[in-house]
């Protein structure tokens, strides 16, 4: 076999890993849904099976190294920890308010975060390619999330504060994000499992989790969130990235939203409208234009005619 059969073999793999575990992603919110429990237990216990089941994974493969520990490392771990259960909290209350698809996709503006905030820390330079790319990310974002049809929200508090903590959680995850770039190669697996252990022992402690009253069909939902959405979609996407390109990573991590969508319309009846489903097109079109470097503004110029 050619070493370029191999490349490509390699490649094919990640792509296949990389979709798969989107795919998983992407069925989280009925667990959410069928789970039927308030936001805060739902988070304890995906942290705790997350937990146990990383914590597993990374003992089996030897990640638990001394140089990965050190204190800068477990500090900004801990903060990463407290930004993404906080978030997590935030987006499966999110999907209570509004719907899988809705949270899902407003939630999935992220990346056009993570490069405001780069710019503002790093003081780098945007572009009008880039800022072009952003507001037209924007403008899916309004159009995605309903909020431009305001006669039909009107006297619906509850639906808004759901798009409220779906955004709030989107800035949230990409300070995650940053924090992981600046980890340098602390494997995300360990990363990851501190981010749940954060949970485990922070969550108790701020309200009461009431698991006696948990049914024996719940647990199924409670399990499968740790175990599956936390445990196993990580170690797949985190196995695959370094498989794949920059262009074939952006195309599927589309992946993970498209199959909520689906998932909401066919288990729920809940579908996207047409302004919405254009909305969800923007977004995806301006974070590859973003992640590609693809561009917006220069292609509209128009050279004067030379006389």
């Amino acid at each position: 076999m050619s070493l370029s059969s191999l490349s490509l073999s390699r490649n094919q793999q990640g792509a296949l890993t990389l979709a798969s575990g989107g795919l998983l992603m992407g069925t989280i919110g009925v667990f959410v849904e069928e789970a039927r429990l308030g936001a805060l237990t739902l988070v304890f216990f995906r942290c705790l099976f997350g937990f146990l089941s990383l914590a597993a994974y990374c003992a089996w493969k030897g990640y638990f190294a001394r140089r990965h520990f050190t204190r800068r490392t477990v500090l900004l771990a801990a903060i990463s920890g407290v930004l993404m259960v906080t978030q997590w909290v935030g987006f499966f209350d999110a999907i209570h308010r509004t719907s899988i698809a809705v949270a899902t996709v407003v939630f999935h503006v992220q990346p056009f975060w993570v490069v405001l905030i780069g710019a503002a820390l790093f003081n780098e330079r945007l572009g009008a390619d880039r800022l072009g790319w952003i507001a037209t990310a924007f403008v899916g974002l309004v159009l995605a999330s309903g909020v431009a049809a305001a006669g039909s929200l009107q006297g619906h508090a509850s639906y808004l504060i759901g798009i409220g903590e779906a955004l709030v959680g989107s800035v949230l995850y990409a300070s995650v994000t940053l924090i992981a770039k600046s980890l340098g190669d602390l494997r995300p697996h360990l990363l990851t499992l501190a981010q749940c252990a954060v949970g485990v022992v922070c969550l108790p402690f701020i309200a009461p989790l009431g698991a006696e009253h948990i049914a024996a069909s719940q647990w199924f939902w409670l399990v499968g969130m740790g175990v599956l959405h936390t445990g196993l979609s990580y170690v797949l996407i985190y196995g695959a990235l370094p498989k794949l390109t920059t262009p074939v990573i952006a195309v599927l991590l589309f992946v993970y939203p498209l199959t909520a969508i689906a998932v909401d319309a066919i288990v729920y009846g809940r579908a996207l409208g047409g302004a919405q489903m254009f909305g969800m097109v923007l977004i995806v079109v301006a974070s590859l234009g973003v992640n590609l470097g693809w561009p917006l503004v220069s292609v509209l110029r128009v050279r004067p005619a030379r006389r």
